[in-house]
């Protein structure tokens, strides 16, 4: 069997992190009658409020259907709203309501819990260097993403 270079495992461990994160967040989104996925529409409005359904769904990597059904519980719920957009009368934009408003002071107190314990033993210097190293490999990969295959191709091959 081949022993993966550390490059793939890192690849292997963020991969679980994402999974396992994803799983606890789900448990604790519970605790406030919601779920994950629910808690990052409301979080990812809170930070870009205005945002179109569409554009929201790419963001979420999730398929329209999918976020389309999420909104709608939470406009029944009383926690989004759907606005008309000025400049386009078929597009709608989300916004959070104001009763939205408490609800996201108690999920991010959650959130900084479950990271707290997340990154347990990590002192601060040690994630600020994760965020800084993270963030660059996600830049890499946002650039390897949108260069041309051929030229993928001949990096790989040339």
């Amino acid at each position: 069997m081949r022993e993966p270079t550390p490059a793939r495992q890192i690849a292997f461990l963020i991969s679980d992190l994402a999974r396992l994160l994803k799983t606890y967040v789900d448990q604790q989104a519970r605790s406030y009658g919601m779920t994950r996925a629910q808690w990052q529409v409301l979080s990812r409005l809170e930070r870009c409020e205005g945002l179109k359904q569409f554009e929201l769904a790419e963001m979420l990597d999730l398929q329209p259907i999918t976020l389309t059904r999420l909104v709608d519980r939470l406009c029944e719920n009383g926690l989004i709203e759907r606005r008309a957009d000025p400049n386009d009368r078929r597009a709608k934009r989300l916004y959070l309501t104001k009763e939205a408003r408490p609800l996201m002071d108690r999920l991010a107190v959650l959130g900084e819990e479950v990271m707290g314990e997340v990154l347990q033993g990590i002192d601060d210097k040690e994630v600020q260097l994760m965020l800084t190293k993270l963030g660059r490999a996600k830049n890499n990969l946002r650039e390897a993403i949108q260069r041309p295959a051929e030229l993928k191709k001949e990096a790989r091959h040339g």
